[in-house]
């Protein structure tokens, strides 16, 4: 498989980890390549993707969002210190439900701890990253960012 098709998998199955784990609907936009530095605003969770692909997922979100999606999950308002716990808890369960939809298609992944960061932040150190716009009902856009250090 080449670098841009593996590329293209890992953000498709990225996509399909996202719907799985997400049980609230959200749109997902056209993916696009940015360059460094990247900067978050508000809260996001960082897992290091390693194995047969080396690089970063960086869900980029808000309180807001990420309220609604354990208020979905849970049935309860998540809120405090809880919503960072929670940020990073979805992001190890979208870390590792694609790691499962990759190892199907024999590229083996494994993924570090989440790493929650809070408040406005930039992002540096990375070849290539592609940005997945999600749009959530009333609520600010989150992205996805993928980098990919080696492939």
């Amino acid at each position: 498989m080449t670098d841009s098709k593996m590329i293209q998998h890992i953000l498709n199955s990225t996509i399909q980890s996202l719907t799985t784990v997400i049980p609230i609907q959200f749109d997902v936009l056209p993916p696009s390549l940015i360059t460094q530095p990247y900067e978050q605003k508000e809260l996001s969770v960082l897992i290091a993707l390693l194995g047969d692909v080396r690089g970063r997922l960086i869900i980029d979100t808000n309180e807001s969002t990420i309220s609604q999606v354990g208020e979905a999950m849970f049935g309860m308002t998540i809120e405090g210190e809880m919503i960072e716990s929670f940020t990073g808890e979805l992001g190890n369960m979208v870390a590792g439900n694609l790691c499962t939809l990759l190892e199907k298609d024999e590229l083996t992944l494994d993924i570090s701890p989440p790493t929650v960061l809070t408040g406005e932040t930039k992002f540096y150190g990375f070849q290539q990253a592609f940005k997945l716009p999600l749009s959530f009902n009333n609520a600010p856009p989150s992205y996805v960012l993928l980098t990919i250090d080696e492939a």
